[in-house]
Formats: C-alpha cells, sequence, structure tokens
C-alpha cells in the first residue's frame, strides 16, 4: 500500500553553476530526480533524492530486450512565480498506453502525482520566465530484471528526471519526405512511446540532414503515400484556409499538443479537416499555391514552422505568411501554457 514519497535533498543545489542563456536542449539536469521500484508485481521505494548515476547489471533487461517508454511534459511558469504544468492528464494516461504496449506493468496514478507536484515544486527555481523557457520534464520506465530472457521483465525503474529548457528549433525547417525508411508500421509500437521508436529514426534522418533537410516528414510503411509525422512531430497543413492534420492511428503518436492545437483551432473558428493526406495531394496543392503552411506541434519543439519540403527530386518553397495560424496558434497555445491567456478548458496544472 502507497504511503508517501520519502526526500532525500541535494545538500548545495547546483543551479548557481548553470548558465541558463547558454546551453543545449536536454543537456543540463536538476538537483533532484525521482525514483521507484517495480519488484514482486508492485511498486515500492519511491523516493526523490539527488540527481545521480543508477547501477545497472549488464544483464538488465532494458539493454538487451527494449523494454522502455518515455513521455515528455513541461512545467512553466508565469509573471508572479506560479507554476504550471499543461494537461498532465493526458501525459500519465499515455504512458500507461505505452507501457502496456511493451508489456509493462502500469504506474498508478497517485504516485504519479504526488511525485511530480513535489518534485517540480522543489525545482521549481530552476524554471525561468521569458520566450521558449521551461521545465522539461522527463517521466520514464525501463526494465530492470538481472536476465538475458526474451520474455517481459520481472522487474522495472520508474523515474522522473528534469531539464531546464529552451527553444528547441530556433528557425523555420526544410523537410524531406520519406519515400524508403518508415518511422512505424501497422500492427507495431508506432502509437506508444516506445525508446526503440526514436532509435529507428536516426539513421534515415542523418541521411536527410547530410542533403541539408533538417527533418523527415514520415510516410506510411505500406505505399509510402499518406504523410503521417514530422521528425518527433506531428505535422499540420494549412491548405487554404483549413488546417488538415492526419487521423491518430496504431502508427501516429497521440500528441498532447496536436490536441490542444486542434481545440485551440476550433475555439478561434478555424476549419480543422482530420483525415488521411497524400503526398501526391500535397504536391497538387503546393503547385497551386493552395499549400499555405506546414508546422510541426510537439512538447519540446512546440511549434515549429516548416519553410520547405521535398518529395524525391522536387523542392517545395513555402512564402512567407505575416499572420500565420502557425504563429496564431502558438502564441494561444504559449499563453495558456503560461497563465497569461484564459484557460477556458482547465488545462493547466497548479503546482
Amino acid at each position: 500500500m502507497y504511503s508517501s514519497i520519502k526526500l532525500i535533498k541535494r545538500k548545495v543545489s547546483k543551479i548557481k553553476t548553470i548558465d541558463f542563456d547558454n546551453f543545449s536542449f536536454g543537456s543540463v539536469f536538476t538537483d533532484h530526480m525521482f525514483e521507484c521500484d517495480f519488484i514482486d508485481n508492485e511498486w515500492i521505494n519511491p523516493v526523490i533524492k539527488p540527481y545521480e548515476k543508477i547501477e545497472l547489471e549488464p544483464s538488465a533487461s532494458v539493454f538487451h530486450y527494449g523494454q522502455a517508454v518515455f513521455e515528455g511534459m513541461k512545467a512553466y511558469k508565469d509573471e508572479e512565480d506560479n507554476v504550471w504544468l499543461f494537461r498532465p492528464d493526458q501525459n500519465f494516461f499515455r504512458i500507461n498506453k505505452s507501457s502496456e504496449r511493451l508489456a509493462i506493468p502500469k504506474f498508478p496514478k497517485d504516485i504519479f502525482f504526488d511525485a511530480l507536484k513535489k518534485l517540480v515544486d522543489l525545482e521549481r527555481d530552476w524554471i525561468k520566465k521569458g520566450e521558449g523557457k521551461s521545465l522539461y520534464i522527463r517521466p520514464f520506465v525501463i526494465a530492470n530484471q538481472y536476465a538475458i530472457q526474451a520474455s517481459p521483465s520481472s522487474n522495472y525503474k520508474f523515474m522522473i528526471i528534469c531539464a531546464p529548457a529552451t527553444l528547441y528549433y530556433t528557425k523555420k525547417l526544410k523537410v524531406l519526405i520519406a519515400d524508403k525508411y518508415s518511422r512505424a508500421a501497422s500492427g507495431g509500437v508506432g502509437y506508444a512511446k516506445a525508446a526503440g521508436n526514436y532509435a529507428g529514426q536516426f539513421f534515415p534522418t542523418k541521411l536527410a540532414k547530410k542533403q541539408g533537410f533538417d527533418q523527415i516528414i514520415w510516410t506510411d510503411s505500406n505505399e509510402h503515400k499518406y504523410l503521417e509525422e514530422a521528425g518527433t512531430m506531428n505535422v499540420f497543413f494549412r491548405i487554404n484556409d483549413s488546417l488538415v492534420t492526419a487521423p491518430i492511428t496504431d502508427t501516429i503518436l497521440d500528441g498532447v499538443t496536436r490536441k490542444s492545437i486542434i481545440q485551440i483551432a476550433n475555439d478561434m473558428g478555424i476549419n480543422v479537416i482530420i483525415k488521411k493526406i497524400s503526398t501526391n495531394q500535397l504536391i497538387d496543392s503546393a503547385k497551386k499555391g493552395d499549400l499555405k503552411e506546414i508546422f510541426g506541434a510537439g512538447t519540446a519543439a512546440v511549434v515549429s514552422e516548416i519553410e520547405g519540403f521535398q518529395y524525391k527530386d522536387q523542392y517545395f518553397e513555402l512564402s512567407h505568411i505575416d499572420n500565420s495560424y502557425a504563429k496564431i496558434l502558438k502564441d494561444e497555445l504559449v499563453g495558456i501554457q503560461t497563465n497569461s491567456r484564459p484557460d477556458i478548458h482547465n488545462w493547466r496544472f497548479k503546482i
């Protein structure tokens, strides 16, 4: 039976050693972390303690069979120094959905939210105000049974670490539409935030970067015909005055930012169409001048504009739009997250 989280505070904070104006995303970590173990069919020993190395044997299941899932979420600070999370219930639901797909035991809601509140409150000085600034929060689970057996692990470790965050992308992106490699296949784990999903993207993305592109727009694995995601983001296309995005399937991540953007667009009276869009349709729209914008949406990147795309040997540059949907929707989203705009859907969660 869960009682409470043990707290071991770091004696001296390292915050004064950090240059908050000069670091790359995900490279600096806060003073503390949360840890909880699954042993003998129950989650035990929840503790918040100083951020430190963890000890694993070489035979730990995660190294051999890849049972690992994670989440990404952020905490924001408003002008009065209040700290807010954004839709953490969605992240809790999704990490357990991901865990279930990889045969990992679900994590209890009471421990998750207790840990989240206490850890973020403890690290509130690491949350800075200003454009693009936040605290990135990474809950994750790894299998750590010490046995090389091709079966689900009996032991797991659930952790939460935090990193001060700045802008993920500082410029518009050029993307390559995939016509060979796939991010996910139907019936697989594409809808889960499984660690291996991201490892499989690195090689084709590396190839794309050698050609001068920043990211890849992934297509379906069967025909490479339909557009699915952009890099590690969900992707939106503005065709004339409608916003088009692919429906959620078992190959597409159900992004929290995606569903928030859709709701905000609906609130603003923007016509949102959720349907499959093919590469041929996209190219036809670009040639006719109907394609006005493409942008990605995700927790780390928030909303990232795409300035051009290439499919096979054809490259299409998008014209600049002063009052773009991407900017309008991003401003509204960030305003809700940072408590500077009304939160009519009760998405904010105060720490």
